[in-house]
Order: C-alpha cells, then sequence, then structure tokens
C-alpha cells in the first residue's frame, strides 16, 4: 500500500476534507457543551412558564414538555452519542480484527468452527438482537449501551479480516517468514494484520455512522440511553407524542444525526477510494 500517495489522495480531496472538518467541528462543540450551553440540559427551568415553547431569542431551539432547554440538550446529547459511537465501533473493531485473524491463521477445522459461529450470529437481525437485549437487560447504562452496541456489530469485519489473512498465507513473503520459523502469532501480527489497516480503518469509520442512527433509534423507543440523560435519540422521543406540535424537539436532534452520519458516510467512502490500491495513481 503506497501511504504516502494515499495520503496525499486523501488530503486534496475536498469532500473529504470537508466531512473531516465537519465532524471535528461537532466533535469540539460537544466536547466543549459545559462552557457553550446556555443552560444545565436536566434544569427544569419553568415547568409551567417555559413549556414546550417554540424557538426563540432566548431558547434557539425552544424548549421541551419539562421546560428543559433543547439546545442545551442537544449539544450535551451530542457528548454521550458520539461517545457511545466512536467507544462501540472500537470495541467492534477490536472484537473483529482479533476474531478473524485467530481464523484466519487457524487450521481448517477451528477456522470452520469459528465461521459457522458467525454464520449464526450474522442469521440474526442486529436491530432485533439489539431490541431484546436491553429490553431484558431492563435499564441500560451508558457503559452497558457500549457493551451491546460493541459485542453485536463485528460479525461482518472478522470475515473481511479472516478473508484478508488467508489471502495473505499464501503470499511469497509470509510463506518465507513460515519458513524460517516464525510462528502464526507473529506471522499474522508482523505480516497480515498490517495489510488489513485500510480495510479497518474504512469498515470502523462507516461503523460509527450506522452505531449513532442504532443508538438513537434504541434510545427513541426508550432502550437506550435513560433520562434524564439527554442523547438525541431520547430528545426526539420528548416531543414524539406531540410531533406536529413539537416539531422543533425531532427536528433539531433529528439533523444533527443527518449531518454527523452523512459526514461520517462521507469520510468513509472517500477513505475507501484513497485506501483502494486499484485506485490509486501510479508513480
Amino acid at each position: 500500500m503506497h501511504v504516502k500517495l494515499a495520503w496525499h489522495r486523501l488530503t486534496h480531496d475536498r469532500a473529504a476534507i470537508a466531512a473531516a472538518a465537519i465532524l471535528a467541528a461537532l466533535c469540539l462543540i460537544t466536547i466543549c457543551a459545559p462552557l457553550i450551553a446556555p443552560y444545565d440540559p436536566t434544569r427544569q427551568l419553568d415547568i409551567i412558564g417555559l413549556k414546550d415553547q417554540p424557538p426563540s431569542v432566548a431558547h434557539w431551539f425552544g424548549t421541551d414538555p419539562f421546560g428543559r432547554d433543547v439546545l442545551s440538550r442537544v449539544l450535551f446529547g451530542g457528548r454521550v452519542s458520539l461517545r457511545v459511537a466512536f467507544l462501540a465501533a472500537l470495541a467492534a473493531t477490536t472484537v473483529g480484527v482479533a476474531y478473524g485473524a485467530v481464523a484466519g491463521s487457524a487450521g481448517r477445522a477451528i477456522d470452520a468452527l469459528m465461521m459457522r459461529l458467525v454464520d449464526i450470529c450474522l442469521a440474526l437481525p442486529r436491530v432485533l438482537l439489539l431490541i431484546a437485549i436491553t429490553a431484558l437487560w431492563g435499564h441500560v447504562s451508558v457503559s452497558a449501551l457500549v457493551l451491546v452496541l460493541g459485542l453485536t456489530g463485528w460479525f461482518t469485519l472478522s470475515r473481511m479480516v479472516r478473508a484478508e489473512v488467508q489471502g495473505l498465507r499464501q503470499r511469497d513473503f509470509v510463506m518465507a517468514a513460515r519458513s524460517l520459523g516464525a510462528s502464526p502469532v507473529r506471522v499474522a501480527l508482523r505480516h497480515a494484520l498490517p495489510s488489513v489497516v485500510p480495510t479497518v480503518i474504512v469498515w470502523a469509520t462507516l461503523d460509527v455512522g450506522q452505531v449513532i442512527l442504532l443508538e438513537a433509534g434504541l434510545s427513541f423507543l426508550g432502550l437506550g440511553v435513560q433520562p434524564p440523560t439527554a442523547s438525541w435519540g431520547n430528545i426526539m422521543q420528548d416531543g414524539a407524542d406531540r410531533l406536529a406540535a413539537l416539531w422543533w424537539m425531532s427536528c433539531f436532534p433529528g439533523l444533527m444525526i443527518l449531518i454527523t452520519v452523512g459526514a461520517v458516510t462521507l469520510l468513509g467512502d472517500r477513505l475507501r477510494e484513497a485506501l483502494d490500491p486499484r485506485d490509486l495513481p501510479t508513480q
């Protein structure tokens, strides 16, 4: 992989730069939420006088049925939603790479057993599996939600890594290393895993966007992040029973989800093109 050529191509891609800038700005804004949010996100300012107020100069994103400032909740909710997405994607990536590398380096019997387990997991719809797990769990903490999302999202990546590792086993440099006495673990760490890094980076980037949508959906259903902790999903749920009247409750957090997932998806697509050796220019 020509890393320098890929990096040059990525840094000269306007779409990739724009997507990365949007994500960086969103992360910075949510990190600085305690400094820029006008109110405490859980504070009921005036449950009677400020209940269900539309956007105004005092409250740019309006207020919710409990008299809380929606802008403050969106800012703090972004911290939770993005943290869950990044940590869950990291967990899924770690498990998927490790599992796929072991399966690809092991013998036929172990590989067949490990892949049959993955096939069983892939046969279960992830959304239904998440709903069942969180419903049975009861009140799910943010840490538990990260764990559930991460441990149900690595199956596809493990198959991709396993295929890459098995393809590399027949390469000359890998066979030479094995002939010199290198153990399967050393071959996987020194030769196989570095070759799958581009695939892993692209997959992890796209998985962040998918996890944001899954977390928002679970929180909207009351199975994800639990009130009074704010997330983009449960902010939308607060106004779901009167969607037409409280349009701002769904509009602003939904817009944040749309922008974030769109930027992540765009960045992932551009990364895939930049890191694809078939598309790299030759010297």
